[in-house]
């Protein structure tokens, strides 16, 4: 007996190839991309290399969201399949099967699936895993040789995610069969919907909820301020979205249908009531695709933009090639000074570098809480951080040789200040003790090392500029003397003279009086940034693949679906006396306005959502709008080739059903 429904099972799924061929090649796709995902990121050999602790992060990420993503797609497109298939099993139904023999039927249906998926996913994990690790190591500079190997764990976990997600669609498909009854399987794929009213307040909420996202991801403050906002905008907006489709679309036909003059033409008649009839079903198809189309222009944009801009990145987050903050309980005289600075200098000489620009101050760094022409030192406990403020007090001396800008003489007792904010007072009162102004203004755009208002928010940034060293010890806490290099060589020669520059800081560390030093080599750090950055781009990469596969099986199962609900439509209209191209012409317009209504939609969340990105860019120390900006030109312009020639081929099998 098994074997019979082994039978018919194989029999069903040859004669719906239409719809499981489609759905097959997804499953193994799928299937090959998760397994990749977790090979690779449990990979030894890329775990043994350095920079790759941020990397493995970054995979481990990708392993969730691609297991989760996959879950989901296998899900909807299960749910297109069943409906088309309602009255394939109305049939046996009436036929004498019961509903028993007909979930034993599905029960093999989704074996043949789940083997002929994780079987193809694996074979084809197995077989492109090594190219994929060699992609990988190409972008994140990774030069080590990488073995060829198959994971177990991979393997495993890949098996047991494909059967626990076919083990809930299949139990899905029993509950649709157990609670219908023969005669609405019958007419399953026949049951039409009455023309839905226009929900008049649930299409004020959604456009309010695509307008407040707007108005969040627009007028964010600072990056802080971004990221707080960032999840909020990016839910509001996708609500606003499925609201755009499910209401705000029908009230806009309504209101077309009400413009007796537009309506009552024949193209306009035929497409107004034919979206009418059906946008009910189509919202939640074309808001998914939408959605979809804007997570990939917004991760690829995003990803694509961080690994192009990797060395903007490190020339702003590290200005010089080698600095050390020395942590010291004074201020720092002139010997010591001299002598810390002169380690620098002969490490370059013993490895013949030559040493092309020297920067070298002292400052003493408060994170403050002002108000007025009052700084106190912020408390977490008084304040939130929107109220943080950042105090730099200098020497004049040390002011002038770090921006190279001179200043007036400044009288024992008195201050400079230069501010991000426009500072009026004569009087400035720094942690309870007052300073009269000796001159003011705000702080230049020039000035070395300045972030980007962007970046800063609401935090105020205040240089405090004294005297002299004398001065200086009016100030409690750690003094911090910064040396900074520039020098030639390679990077591998770069890296050298970072970690010689370190042994001899080190070797120093009884003669001189320091607490801890801080050294930083901009050679050493891009690795790490190109193995984040390359692991972020190799991840928007494959999201970016599995969302697009989402989008592309949603459209073409949407094409098929309404070519046979449109058939019999059409039929009729050239049966009371429309002409073939009048028809035509109407499908195609109708289509037309449905297929690129959600990749308008797509680019005009992108670009509202420029701003918020570019704060969250500034994370990773990216300010290049310019760079940003064609990022998402040219994603958007091959996204929008892409979508035209899935658009072209889902309408011809359209096409072919309709006519």
């Amino acid at each position: 007996m098994n074997h019979l429904y082994y039978r018919l099972a194989v029999t069903n799924l040859k004669n719906n190839r239409q719809f499981y061929l489609p759905y097959l090649l997804a499953g193994i796709v799928s299937a090959m991309m998760f397994y990749i995902m977790r090979a690779v990121q449990g990979n030894e050999s890329i775990s043994q290399m350095r920079g790759a602790s941020v990397l493995r992060t970054v995979l481990f990420m990708g392993v969730v969201i691609v297991g989760a993503c996959v879950c989901i797609f296998l899900f909807y497109t299960n749910s297109f399949v069943m409906k088309r298939r309602k009255k394939e099993l109305g049939v046996y139904n009436i036929l004498g099967m019961e509903k028993r023999h007909i979930a034993k039927v599905l029960a093999w249906e989704a074996v043949i699936l789940y083997a002929v998926s994780v079987c193809g996913g694996l074979v084809c994990g197995i077989v492109f895993n090594k190219l994929v690790t060699m992609f990988l190591c190409r972008l994140t500079g990774l030069s080590e040789s990488i073995p060829f190997y198959i994971s177990g764990w991979g393997c495993l976990q890949t098996a047991e995610l494909f059967a626990a997600a076919y083990a809930v669609m299949l139990f899905y498909n029993f509950i649709q069969v157990k609670l219908a009854n023969p005669i609405t399987l019958l007419h399953g794929n026949n049951v039409g919907e009455r023309e839905p009213k226009a929900k008049w307040i649930s299409a004020g909420i959604g456009i309010a909820c695509i307008l407040t996202g707007y108005y969040l991801a627009v007028h964010a403050n600072g990056i802080l301020e971004a990221v707080n906002m960032f999840f909020a905008a990016v839910v509001l907006v996708i609500v606003g979205t499925y609201e755009l489709f499910l209401s705000v679309s029908i009230a806009v036909l309504k209101l077309m249908k009400k413009n007796k003059k537009y309506y009552y033409k024949t193209s306009h008649f035929i497409t107004v009531s034919g979206m009418i009839y059906r946008m009910k079903r189509n919202a939640v198809g074309l808001a998914n695709i939408c959605v979809l189309s804007t997570m990939v222009l917004v991760i690829l944009s995003t990803t694509v933009c961080l690994y192009a801009g990797v060395e903007d990145s490190l020339q702003n987050t590290y200005p010089e090639e080698v600095s050390a903050a020395f942590y010291l309980n004074d201020v720092p005289g002139d010997t010591d000074r001299e002598y810390l600075l002169q380690q620098f200098i002969e490490v370059a000489e013993k490895q013949n570098r030559e040493v092309t620009e020297v920067s070298a101050y002292s400052d003493a760094v408060y994170v403050i809480h002002n108000a007025g022409n009052e700084v106190e030192l912020f408390d977490n406990e008084s304040y939130n951080f929107t109220e943080m403020g950042m105090l730099f007090v200098m020497t004049k001396g040390d002011y002038e040789q770090y921006t190279g800008q001179a200043l007036d003489e400044i009288a024992q007792g008195s201050v400079i200040v230069i501010s991000l904010e426009a500072f009026s007072e004569d009087i400035i009162k720094v942690f309870d003790k007052e300073y009269p102004v000796a001159g003011r203004f705000e702080l230049p755009e020039d000035f070395p090392n300045r972030e980007p208002e962007e970046l800063m928010g609401n935090i105020n940034v205040i240089y405090l500029i004294v005297a002299d060293d004398s001065a200086m010890k009016d100030f409690d806490g750690e003094i911090r003397y910064h040396v900074g290099v520039e020098t030639d060589g390679t990077q591998e020669e770069r890296k050298e003279y970072a970690s010689a520059v370190r042994e001899a800081v080190e070797a120093c560390r009884a003669q001189s009086d320091f607490d801890r030093c801080l050294i930083d080599s901009r050679a050493e750090q891009r690795e790490e940034y190109l193995g984040m950055n390359g692991g972020f781009l190799f991840l928007g990469l494959f999201l970016g693949i599995l969302f697009l596969m989402i989008t592309v099986l949603i459209i073409y199962y949407k094409q098929i679906s309404e070519g046979f609900e449109d058939r019999e439509r059409f039929a009729i209209l050239t049966k009371v006396g429309m002409s073939r191209d009048m028809v035509k012409a109407a499908i195609n317009a109708q289509v037309r306005t449905v297929f690129f209504l959600p990749i308008t939609v797509a680019v005009i969340h992108l670009v509202m959502a420029f701003p918020i990105l570019k704060l969250m860019l500034m994370l990773f120390g990216l300010a290049n709008n310019l760079l940003f900006v064609g990022c998402l030109a040219v994603t958007a312009a091959v996204f929008a080739v892409i979508y035209f020639i899935v658009f072209k081929l889902t309408s011809r099998s359209y096409y072919n059903i309709v006519y």
